[in-house]
C-alpha cells in the first residue's frame, strides 16, 4: 500500500484507562475525526439487570489524521490520550475496510461477540460472586460463559468454575 503525502487515514489511538468517552468528546470539541466503537452489554453489577453501551475496544478509539505535526499534537494533547498504536518506524493505519465494517457492526442491534480474552495462564481475580477476591490462574473455557480458575496453595491445587464475567486478568505489574 503507498500512501500519498498529507492523506487521512485512521489510526488507533490508545487511552487512559476508562477515558475513551473523554477522548472522544475532546477530540470532537478540536474537529479532528473519530470513532468509538461502542456496543450493548449486560451490566456486570449484580443488583442491576441494565443494558449498558461499553466501548467494543476498552482503552482505544480511531482517529483519522493526516500526521502532520500540529494536528498529531493536537491529538495528543487531549484529556485521556497516551499514543498512537505503532512500531518504531511510526503510527500504523488501520484500513478503511476495517474502519466501515466496524461501523457496521455497532450500528446494528444485533449482540457482537469478542475473542476469547482470557489466555491459558493468565493471573486473574475473581470479583464478583462467591468467591470474589480469590486470585488464580485461567485454565480453560468451560460451556459457555463459563471458566475455570485454578488456585495454589501449600504446593496443592483447587480449582473453581466460575462465570468469565465475574473475572478480570490482573495487570501485569500487580503480578
Amino acid at each position: 500500500m503507498t500512501l500519498k503525502k498529507n492523506s487521512r487515514l485512521w489510526y488507533v489511538l490508545h487511552t487512559k484507562s476508562r477515558f475513551e468517552n473523554v477522548v472522544n468528546d475532546g477530540l470532537i470539541k478540536k474537529k479532528i475525526e473519530v470513532f468509538l466503537p461502542k456496543i450493548m452489554v449486560k451490566s456486570k453489577r449484580r443488583d442491576r439487570k441494565l443494558m449498558i453501551n461499553v466501548p467494543l475496544f476498552p482503552g482505544y478509539v480511531f482517529v483519522q489524521t493526516d500526521l502532520n505535526p500540529h494536528e498529531h499534537l493536537e491529538i495528543l494533547k487531549t484529556a485521556g490520550a497516551v499514543r498512537l498504536l505503532g512500531n518504531r518506524d511510526g503510527s500504523v493505519p488501520v484500513s478503511q475496510e476495517a474502519i466501515d465494517s466496524l461501523k457496521i457492526m455497532v450500528s446494528r442491534d444485533a449482540q457482537v461477540i469478542t475473542g476469547n480474552r482470557f489466555k491459558k495462564g493468565d493471573r486473574v481475580m475473581v470479583l464478583y460472586g462467591p468467591f470474589a477476591g480469590v486470585t488464580g490462574f485461567f485454565i480453560r473455557t468451560r460451556g459457555q460463559g463459563r471458566v475455570v480458575v485454578n488456585i495454589k496453595v501449600l504446593g496443592q491445587s483447587a480449582a473453581v468454575d466460575v462465570d468469565k464475567e465475574d473475572v478480570e486478568i490482573l495487570p501485569q505489574n500487580l503480578l
